[in-house]
């Protein structure tokens, strides 16, 4: 009997990156290609759906999970919005590629894909219950609970980066003010310093004392911040990725000491703060995941 598989694909404004992935995680086939200029919802799809056919030229795919630049509808059908694509609205992106390809499709944000790829093959995989953030030009994350996803009823919870940090703090671009965001994005990160993540990082190797304060005090906010969804969730892990990430090391202790201060021991037991290991692969190794978790 032949070996199913699932065709995971993370949609970027950039690049499309699709692969084929067997129920234990194993990756048998990865392509890139670029994303459509502009990138319609038409030409997207159409991408998607050639090359889908392409890849899975052995019939062996049962279906198709897909991480999308925005927030979906609860059921997994609908890109309701696709930052960084041209005219992306209510684009009913899984039954127009179900019809293309054949094969059953799902999709959810690109934030909760690299969460769950992160659960089921990286760093979390051990955990059954952790969160990801994402420290990028904006602020993303994931929630896993019981090793499944949660989105919430309306398919739209985990936006971990607008929680408030400080009411009377920057505006941010989802009508929040002083979301962690404002404090923690590379974009703020820039805005604050003039600097980028990776120029801080560089100089923290070279010993630079501002770019170590930069750092430590960097940790200390990106900690308060982490010690609200510690008291709501009480996850057993908090996996850090995206950009940012790269300088973890002149961060995490003082990430970690502020959490110790700011939570309750009984609320922290055995939490592990880790980084990361998939990289730019997480949102296509989640995507698959949430094809086998979903339509088989």
């Amino acid at each position: 009997m032949t070996e199913k598989e699932v065709i995971g694909i993370d949609l970027g404004g950039t690049a499309i990156k699709l692969g084929r992935f067997l129920e234990n995680g194993t990756c048998v086939e990865s392509v890139t290609i670029a994303t459509p200029q502009p990138a319609t919802p038409e030409g997207v799809i159409d991408a998607i759906a050639d090359m889908v056919l392409k890849l899975n030229y052995k019939n062996k795919a049962i279906a198709l999970g897909i991480g999308t630049p925005g927030p979906t509808d609860a059921q997994g059908r609908i890109a309701l919005v696709a930052i960084n694509l041209s005219d992306w609205k209510n684009v009913p992106l899984a039954e127009e590629l179900e019809l293309k390809t054949g094969l059953k499709t799902i999709i959810a944000n690109d934030a909760n894909c690299a969460g769950l790829g992160e659960a089921w093959l990286g760093a979390g995989k051990n955990y059954q219950n952790m969160i990801l953030l994402t420290l990028g030009t904006g602020v993303g994350g994931a929630i896993i609970l019981n090793g499944k996803l949660f989105t919430g009823h309306l398919g739209s919870a985990g936006e971990l980066g607008l929680i408030t940090l400080n009411p009377d703090g920057h505006n941010c671009n989802s009508g929040n003010q002083g979301s962690l965001e404002q404090y923690v994005s590379a974009t703020a990160i820039y805005r604050d310093t003039k600097k980028t993540p990776a120029e801080l990082g560089e100089l923290a190797e070279n010993n630079d004392l501002s770019a170590l304060t930069f750092w430590q005090n960097y940790g200390k906010q990106l900690g308060a911040g982490l010690a609200s969804l510690i008291y709501i969730l009480t996850p057993e892990a908090i996996i850090i990725g995206g950009g940012v990430s790269a300088s973890s090391k002149f961060f995490l202790p003082s990430t970690e000491t502020e959490i110790n201060r700011r939570v309750l021991p009984s609320s922290r037991v055995g939490l592990k703060l880790m980084v990361a290991q998939l990289g730019n692969q997480a949102g296509m190794v989640g995507a698959a995941k949430l094809a086998w978790q979903n339509c088989t």
